[in-house]
């Protein structure tokens, strides 16, 4: 009976392992579909926003709840969105799509029209940041890329095979993602010219109100902000900024105290190793019960300034004194150079 028992139990363990293997094997995969698309806490639109994700990200359907989808997120996150934002596909049609030649939407806002005319009816918006396959009109190869965006308008498709027709000064090549990973900082990873480019993307958001878990034009939070900035150049960052923190170099800050000594000659002496383009991080500092932690990140500009969205996006100064003082520099914590 023992022995009869143990067979039983083997027979099981096996059935159990093959199934595993088989749920590994049928993972469902979409890619988003919207321009910007809102992932909730809940399936609930009275449920608190997550994040966003933008048109062309691949994420992972891990749930259903009637027309709301929980995915997993490259993020990584964990959230629910609506079916509608997201078409599903096969291993194969996933492949293709990750194959195929793409174009990212390079302007904060615009749309795709029918047809190559400002005057056709719109398919739907586009912010900064979303990727497209290039339509089939397109002649597209390796070797003539650039040639690709050469006309007026180019013909793109979105995720589920709409195609339509976008302003080719308002695309750019997208050629992939370099993601930088815990002590890679260094100027083979991001240039001085590509440090101007990052600024200057998060430039263009100057004045955008303040969005919990958002990440484009349509609003923006602290992270939200530093991650779209990176994305329209190609780099990948995490979404959090206490994730972000742990990308590249660490940059040495100089303890000070807390904001009844933190006076001008204590600032200066805080940002006196920082250079242009390094992330700044806010919060409370490390103490031996508790670990740092990171409440708010920004990107310093250089000449004590950084740029970073609190309100809304805007530039202050981490000094006290100055007119455009940041009322919360004292909570300098951290930097990091990429």
């Amino acid at each position: 009976m023992h022995e009869e028992n143990m067979k039983k139990i083997i027979g099981i363990l096996i059935m159990l392992a093959a199934a595993a293997g088989a749920s590994a094997q049928e993972k469902r995969m979409a890619v988003v579909e919207f321009s910007t698309s809102y992932l909730r806490l809940k399936p609930d639109y009275e449920s608190p926003l997550e994040t966003q994700e933008l048109m062309g990200t691949v994420v992972e359907i891990v749930g259903e709840q009637s027309y709301w989808m929980e995915v997993i997120t490259p993020q990584p996150y964990r959230a629910w969105c609506t079916n509608q934002g997201l078409v599903e596909m096969t291993e194969e049609e996933l492949k293709a799509y990750k194959d195929a030649p793409k174009v990212m939407y390079n302007e904060l806002y615009g749309h795709i029209y029918t047809e190559p005319s400002f005057k056709s009816p719109t398919l739907c918006d586009l912010v900064g940041g979303d990727i497209l396959r290039f339509g089939p009109q397109v002649k597209y190869s390796e070797k003539r890329a650039g040639k690709a965006l050469k006309g007026r308008w180019t013909q793109v498709m979105l995720p589920s095979g709409k195609t339509g027709y976008v302003p080719s000064k308002e695309l750019k090549l997208h050629e992939g993602w370099t993601s930088i990973a815990k002590g890679e900082g260094s100027a083979e990873s991001i240039s001085p010219e590509m440090t101007e480019k990052i600024i200057a993307e998060a430039e263009k958001l100057l004045g955008v109100p303040y969005l919990w878990g958002g990440m484009s034009a349509k609003g923006v939070d602290c992270s939200g902000l530093v991650r779209i900035s990176h994305i329209m150049n190609g780099i990948l960052l995490p979404r959090n900024a206490s994730q972000q923190v742990f990308c590249g170099d660490r940059v040495e800050v100089p303890r000070h105290g807390g904001p009844e000594t933190y006076d001008r000659e204590g600032a200066l002496a805080a940002v006196a190793n920082l250079e242009r383009g390094d992330l700044v991080y806010f919060g409370t500092p490390a103490t031996d019960e508790k670990p740092m932690r990171i409440t708010h990140v920004g990107i310093y500009l250089g000449n004590n300034r950084i740029i970073h969205s609190s309100h809304r996006v805007r530039i202050n100064s981490l000094i006290p004194g100055d007119a455009d003082y940041y009322e919360n520099s004292h909570r300098l914590v951290a930097a990091t150079r990429l």
